[in-house]
This record gives C-alpha cells, sequence and structure tokens, in this order.
C-alpha cells in the first residue's frame, strides 16, 4: 500500500550528534515532523523512521506486532550509531516506551532520552479481554488527534487493530520489567490533560528507572499529541537544552535554551 502525503519518514544527514525519534501507535512521523526538523536545521543528525504497518490504512497494521516496531527503531538506532558519536533516542506515546526499551537493552550506546506523554499500560476494562476480543472483533475506534490547538490534526488511522493493540498490552506489560535497566539522563514532557494516556503511566515510568538525571516538565495547554500542540515549541527547545547540556558539541545558543 501506498504511504498517506504526510507520513512518510524522515532523515537529515546533520552533524555527529543524533537524534532518532519515535511515533506512537497507529500514527506516523507526521506527528513529529515539526520537531524532527526543528532539530535538523539546528544541525542534528535525526531520524524519524516509519513503524511497519502504519501511515497506510489500518489493515496492514493488523499484520504487525510489538516486535516489527522495535525491530525498525533498533535498526534505525544502530544505523546512527555507526555515523554519530552521539545519540539520542525520543518518543511520543508507544515511541516514548520504544525509546525506552532501547535505552535499557543499548546502555551506552544511547546518550539520553526525551519522551513525550510516555505509554506505560493498556488502560481500561477491555485491555483484560484484549487475548479473547481480538479473535472476535477486528479493530476499535481511533485514539489519533488527542489536541487542543484548533486546526491541528494527527495524521492516523480512525481503527485501531486489536490484534495490534493486544501486541501492544504486551510489549509494555514486558518493558515495565526492563525499566530499571534504564539509566540515562531522561527528559520527560507530559501533559496533565491527556485523554489516551493518563498521569499514571508517566509516573510510573519514573518510579522504575534507574535513571539518576531525570527532569520532568509539564505541558500545561496540550493533550496528548502534545508534539502538534500549543505546547510544540517547548517540547522542541526543551528537547534541544536536554541534548546540548549532555553533548557540548551542539550550538552553544541552544544549550542557553530552557536550562
Amino acid at each position: 500500500m501506498p504511504v498517506l502525503p504526510g507520513a512518510e519518514p524522515y532523515r537529515h544527514e546533520g552533524g555527529e550528534v543524533g537524534v532518532l525519534l519515535c511515533h506512537g501507535f497507529t500514527g506516523s512521523p507526521q506527528s513529529l515532523r515539526p520537531w524532527a526538523e526543528y532539530l535538523a536545521e539546528r544541525g542534528l543528525t535525526v531520524s524519524l523512521p516509519l513503524l511497519p504497518g502504519h501511515g497506510t490504512r489500518w489493515e496492514d497494521m493488523q499484520l504487525t506486532g510489538w516486535q516489527d516496531w522495535y525491530a525498525e527503531v533498533d535498526h534505525e538506532l544502530r544505523a546512527l550509531r555507526e555515523r554519530c558519536t552521539r545519540v539520542f533516542v525520543a518518543g511520543l506515546s508507544m515511541g516514548g516506551a520504544l525509546a525506552l526499551r532501547l535505552a535499557a537493552k543499548h546502555g551506552d550506546a544511547v546518550d539520553g532520552v526525551v519522551v513525550v506523554n510516555p505509554a506505560n499500560k493498556v488502560h481500561g476494562l477491555s485491555a483484560y479481554a484484549l487475548p479473547v476480543a481480538r479473535h472476535l472483533v477486528r479493530t476499535t475506534k481511533g485514539i489519533a488527534s488527542d489536541i487542543a490547538k484548533e486546526g491541528a490534526a494527527e495524521l492516523g488511522y480512525d481503527r485501531v487493530p486489536l490484534h495490534a493493540a493486544h501486541s501492544l498490552r504486551v510489549f509494555l506489560r514486558m518493558l515495565d520489567g526492563e525499566l530499571p535497566q534504564v539509566t540515562q539522563p531522561l527528559l520527560v514532557l507530559r501533559s496533565p490533560a491527556d485523554h489516551v494516556v493518563p498521569p499514571a503511566d508517566p509516573a510510573r515510568i519514573l518510579s522504575r528507572v534507574s535513571s539518576l538525571d531525570v527532569t520532568e516538565v509539564l505541558l500545561e495547554h496540550s493533550y496528548h499529541v502534545a508534539t502538534l500542540d500549543h505546547d510544540a515549541d517547548r517540547i522542541f527547545e526543551e528537547s534541544y537544552a536536554f541534548i546540548g547540556r549532555l553533548a557540548p558539541s551542539v550550538g552553544k545558543e541552544g544549550t542557553a535554551q530552557g536550562g
């Protein structure tokens, strides 16, 4: 299937500091494209892949699972490590969870982690029914475009394939056990008014990781897809300042921003 216009992966060859951006469940690179371009304009090498089964139609996602999504970002991380001296991983929602697993598994190969409204579990009573329900019902209603800003929209599926949702639940439960292996500096940006990921998720992540250098920023004016919302600039500036603090070769004007 052809990729939806706007959902294409994005790559930029910049300097020796690289950033891997991971989009969310049923979403696409479109939700992180402005963030990627902001970092690219400041000289960073940026990779924003399209996860398998995403960016086309939900029927394609029905055939994929967490192993496929993780394999894609793992591959991109290894490619960045080959050409960059410092590499940071970042993500929105499930993308944040993928970034955290990369940090847990790759250790010193990841220099820092930035997560926006990271997911820790699939919520609701229906989550417990997924192992059975996915064989009876193919989809449920979509979760895309939880955005406060008028006129802003996320390019994502209007249906959630239950096979994929079940795989996401398995992945998040597994990741929860791996979070203590995350030791890198961590920046968590979260929206108190998030209608997809409740505050309990980032709180759980913060309580489980072993990172000693931890910063939490509240995005008071945004919903779940904060990267396209009122606080988008705050996310871009805070993440760039975080990277600049840990990788001093990044432009000095950036390290002063939000620091």
